[in-house]
């Protein structure tokens, strides 16, 4: 079947609200106005029961099907911004300097409200759906929170389905795949203390920028040869902080960075060969480094059930045509990955047309997705509790 009728009707009142959060954007939890515009439209819907304050800012709102009791599936979508400075020019553009929506979390939340709207008029179903509004995606892992805080046993969440907008797929298209769909996430900071002085005299210090450049370098050798070909990792160093003046080489650099990988072994490989580079190379220089490596965000693990499940629902709204059920895995990370290692679940990728790459300050969420996110949703709670 197409959209719904009713998810077109109501694209016009979604995108307002969509509009109203992107204008103001909220940063990992400090997302009290979001929190409170959700809270407010769920208790206005006729939820059963509303539910503040969860992974710090959290919501959730349970919606209880007419047609009996069942079981209870949860959604979930993201509320916070990006510390970002928006270039778009659009009408509803951020108006708070160096955040902006630059992910589409207003276009998830605004989506999944959209649907909690109709679930809420229609009722259509068995059991109860649990909407799930968390904070802190970018970087604070409010899902981890939300999870950690018992939101799964509170609410008898059996399953939790995820869904997030994907520029360069086209609009009505969607995407998943089983197993590892987003990478595992790691942060890194090196520290390689030398012994500074005069740029005149090299000879007489012990140069950390020198050594630093090779580590960065030799960094690269994790992937090109102490990974096997076929499994994934991406080593990035996007910090190199070094010195105040021309004249003078300095005592200490920091360099920091990010590890994708798409196993748990792999990202522990990793970390042990960057240990065994870094101290290498610094020896070699007379110097001398600091390590600390942090694991945060596992990979995005897609159960094969559920994925069948969330691709045959896409299909119905879409067409198996406009359905990629194998799309590559990407690198990015998500902290939807919490609530799919405590219950079986699926991230499904929706399109959000030839927008901007997402972290891009010119990047949009596409309103005319809205419809297809809607239909998505509804459907997918109907089927999963058909009476």
């Amino acid at each position: 079947m197409p959209i719904l009728n009713r998810s077109a009707e109501l694209q016009a009142e979604i995108t307002e609200w969509r509009r109203d959060i992107h204008r103001n954007p909220e940063l990992l939890f400090d997302v009290h106005r979001t929190a409170g515009f959700v809270t407010e439209k769920l208790r206005e819907f006729g939820c059963e029961e509303v539910v503040t304050g969860l992974g710090k800012t959290g919501v959730v709102g349970i919606i209880q099907g007419r047609l009996g009791n069942g079981p209870t599936i949860g959604l979930r979508a993201d509320m916070d911004a990006l510390p970002m400075t928006e270039m778009t020019g659009k009408p509803w553009t951020s108006t708070s300097p160096g955040k902006m929506h630059a992910c589409g979390h207003d276009g998830h939340t605004a989506m999944l409200l959209g649907a909690a709207k109709y679930l809420c008029e229609t009722r259509n179903f068995k059991g109860r759906v649990a909407v799930i509004f968390q904070p802190a995606e970018e970087g604070g892992g409010g899902g981890n929170e939300m999870v950690k805080e018992g939101m799964m046993e509170r609410f008898a969440i059996e399953r939790v389905f995820g869904m997030h907008n994907l520029p360069g797929l086209p609009i009505g298209q969607f995407a998943t795949r089983p197993g590892p769909i987003m990478a595992a996430t790691a942060e890194f900071v090196i520290t390689v203390k030398g012994r500074g002085g005069h740029a005149a005299m090299p000879h007489t210090v012990v140069d950390p920028i020198l050594a630093a450049s090779q580590i960065v370098t030799a960094l690269q050798s994790i992937a090109s040869r102490n990974v096997h070909p076929l499994d994934s990792v991406v080593v990035s160093v996007t910090k190199f902080h070094a010195g105040d003046a021309f004249n003078v080489i300095p005592d200490t650099v920091e360099l920091a960075g990010t590890v994708r990988t798409l196993k748990k072994e792999v990202n522990a490989d990793a970390e042990s060969r960057m240990r065994t580079i870094c101290a290498g190379v610094a020896a070699a220089h007379g110097a001398a480094v600091e390590i600390f490596y942090d694991s945060n965000y596992p990979v995005t693990f897609n159960h094969a059930e559920e994925t069948a499940f969330a691709s045959a629902v896409a299909s119905e709204i879409a067409g198996a045509a406009n359905v990629d059920t194998d799309i590559t895995p990407t690198m990015g990370g998500e902290d939807f990955s919490y609530m799919l290692e405590a219950r079986p679940g699926a991230l499904i990728f929706i399109g959000n047309g030839d927008s901007a790459a997402l972290h891009n300050t010119a990047y949009d969420f596409n309103d005319d997705a809205i419809p297809h996110g809607v239909s998505y949703w509804v459907r997918l709670a109907e089927n999963a509790l058909a009476g």
